[in-house]
């Protein structure tokens, strides 16, 4: 599982190479790392799946009172990541990364529910962790 250190860095990155605002620095994300029948029951809850998903994106209150950005919360299934990060021939750290990086895509409002809002989300997705030194996750 990645060090906190991993999990900023990951949202830092998503954050500034996708909003290039200064408000981006404000923000707060929280990360939950669930295991796959707390994945499945929150699956099925809010997405009517009944099966576990490596992550879930949930918007945050906004604005709060002393001026930060609450963006949201990312929860994270740890055995449906390192499966697919070994079906998919990746390091775990690579798989973390990109999930991370995807999930916070979410929070901001990208999408990828037909072709042309997936292809800008996966073209920014390969670009953030270019940044951060992992190679294309979807080649």
């Amino acid at each position: 599982m990645p060090s906190r250190a991993q999990f900023v860095r990951w949202v830092a990155a998503a954050l500034r190479t996708a909003t290039q605002s200064a408000a981006s620095r404000s923000s707060d994300v929280s990360i939950r790392v669930v295991g796959a029948a707390r994945s499945r029951r929150l699956n099925a809850r809010y997405r009517q799946k009944d099966e576990p998903t490596n992550v879930l994106s949930f918007a945050g209150a906004g604005v709060t009172p002393d001026g930060r950005r609450d963006l949201g919360e990312l929860v994270i299934c740890a055995p449906l990541m390192a499966r697919e990060a070994r079906a998919q021939a990746k390091t775990p750290q690579a798989h973390w990364a990109h999930i991370t990086v995807h999930g916070v895509l979410h929070l901001l409002g990208f999408t990828h529910e037909d072709e042309p809002e997936a292809g800008k989300m996966a073209a920014r997705e390969v670009q953030i962790l270019d940044r951060l030194g992992f190679s294309d996750p979807y080649c």
